[in-house]
């Protein structure tokens, strides 16, 4: 009787290096209101993700409305300014999106710029009329005692104050410092945007470098509450801003998303939970232009309502340009749902609960959905004196979707922030690393810059180690002349059979 041999193992080889993310829930279009027609218009003829268009009807609806109103939440009065963060890949058509709804915005932008034209330039004949006469008092007051320097005093009253350069009309900007965004606060309207499609540009450009990025993120996040912008810089003294609003919209890739996600001092500062955040999955690949639906109508009407608003004079001082936003109240009904849902938000945060690991998003959920619920409220009617049931049921069902999401995106950037350490360090020693042996000590020494500390070189490490692109040795081994408490082979791709 002949055995059967026995079959020799042969292992599969390092394996490739995954981030999972889970799918998220599917965006509720329905609970948008008033601009649901629209942002169906738009994915109807661009054939993106549902979530591209009604991000981007958001934050529009939100710029055009911030400024007229502020809205009750269960923990005071807050602006009705939205930031909204949009995770999606090259090619989703993110410019798609968001630019049939810009329509009337940079018309109106457009118009205004004409129209300023000949506002600047009786603003420098003004200027040079009242210099002139300024100059000239003064001048009569160096050559004059007693009652006809009081005079000339009284002259220079009577003359007033030099008149106001006219304001720039730009109401949206794509990547400004916080310098830039304080300087057209001055100059400029008291209501603006930072939209763009390259949102990238702005997280990983100037204004969000090791120098900036905290005055940016303190800067931004005052904006979202409607604090005071207070600069102070050498030469210029201090200059502190009154009542300006800011909406933002940014729409980046995924890389970039969940590396800045995945940076403590965005999550320790409370910057990224005042964000509406989502990813939804991709439609590349189902995009047939047969099933592409024209809907002129419902834009249409979007940029009417837009231009309608825009056209709206803001309540704000003439001099120093301060918004003066009146504030839109909770119906009992809207205010008894919005206890109702902060109430189940508070208790997933427990400890054990669904929440408890996203506290900072949970924490503002039941703000941001009356904030949410506000705009959709002054987009209805810029009139409106409460928010209604509906419009806040709406909202609380927005709210849970932005927060389901935050919770599922949160978990994976902190996963994928690792696992591209991970990676980076697989490619250095794979490329780099001569020797077939490493410890974290060398790591640590020469390996990527990310990794030149001990508990991150370690970590990934071990990661590798898991994937099998490491071997541990045993302690003791001697390595380059030494005896080492902890190493690891590396597998080479010549090493797999």
């Amino acid at each position: 009787m002949t055995l059967p041999q026995p079959v020799p193992f042969a292992p599969e080889g390092p394996q490739q290096l995954v981030c999972t993310i889970a799918p998220g829930e599917a965006y509720p279009v329905a609970a948008l209101g008033p601009l649901r027609a629209a942002v169906e218009a738009v994915q109807g003829i661009v054939m993106a993700p549902v979530a591209l268009p009604a991000q981007s009807a958001l934050a529009i609806a939100s710029l055009a409305v911030q400024g007229f109103a502020d809205v009750e939440t269960l923990g005071g009065i807050s602006p009705t300014s939205l930031y909204c963060l949009t995770i999606a890949r090259s090619g989703e058509r993110k410019s798609g999106s968001i630019s049939p709804l810009m329509a009337a915005l940079q018309e109106h932008e457009k118009q205004q710029s004409y129209e300023s034209i000949e506002a600047f330039s009786r603003w420098t004949n003004d200027t040079a009329i009242w210099k002139g006469d300024r100059d000239r008092i003064l001048a009569e007051a160096k050559k004059s005692k007693g009652e006809n320097r009081t005079a000339a005093q009284a002259d220079l009253d009577a003359l007033g104050p030099e008149p106001i350069a006219p304001p720039s009309q730009e109401r949206t900007v794509t990547e400004p410092t916080f310098e830039g965004l304080t300087r057209l606060f001055v100059t400029g309207q008291p209501s603006l945007g930072i939209f763009s499609d390259e949102g990238g540009q702005f997280l990983g450009g100037h204004a969000m470098s090791s120098d900036n990025r905290q005055k940016t993120l303190a800067a931004l996040n005052d904006l979202w509450h409607g604090n005071p912008i207070r600069r102070t810089r050498a030469g210029d003294g201090q200059i502190t801003l009154y009542g300006r609003r800011l909406a933002i919209h940014l729409m980046v890739q995924p890389s970039v998303a969940l590396a800045f996600m995945a940076d403590g001092q965005t999550s320790d500062t409370g910057f990224l939970p005042r964000f509406l955040i989502c990813e939804p999955p991709s439609a590349i690949g189902t995009r047939m232009h047969a099933l592409s639906r024209q809907d002129d109508g419902s834009l249409s009407d979007f940029n009417l309502r837009m231009s309608r608003i825009l056209q709206t004079p803001l309540p704000m001082d003439d001099r120093t340009r301060e918004l003066k936003p009146r504030t839109v109240a909770l119906a009992p009904d809207a205010r008894a749902l919005l206890i109702r849902f902060y109430d189940e938000i508070e208790r997933a945060q427990g400890q054990g609960g669904d929440l408890a690991h996203v506290t900072g998003y949970a924490s503002k959920a039941a703000e941001q959905a009356a904030r949410i619920a506000g705009v959709l409220t002054l987009w209805h009617d810029l009139d409106a004196g409460h928010v209604a049931a509906h419009d806040m049921a709406n909202a609380i069902e927005l709210a849970q979707y932005y927060l389901s999401e935050a919770a599922r995106l949160g978990n994976a950037a902190q996963v994928s922030a690792e696992t591209d350490k991970a990676e980076k360090l697989r490619k250095w020693l794979l490329e780099s690393w001569e020797n077939d042996d490493i410890t974290a000590r060398e790591v640590v020494q020469s390996g990527p810059n990310a990794l030149r500390e001990t508990k991150a070189a370690r970590a990934s490490l071990v990661i590798l180690e898991g994937y099998d692109w490491l071997v541990p040795l045993e302690t003791g081994t001697i390595i380059r002349g030494r005896a080492r408490k902890e190493a690891w082979r590396i597998v080479r791709p010549r090493d797999v059979v």
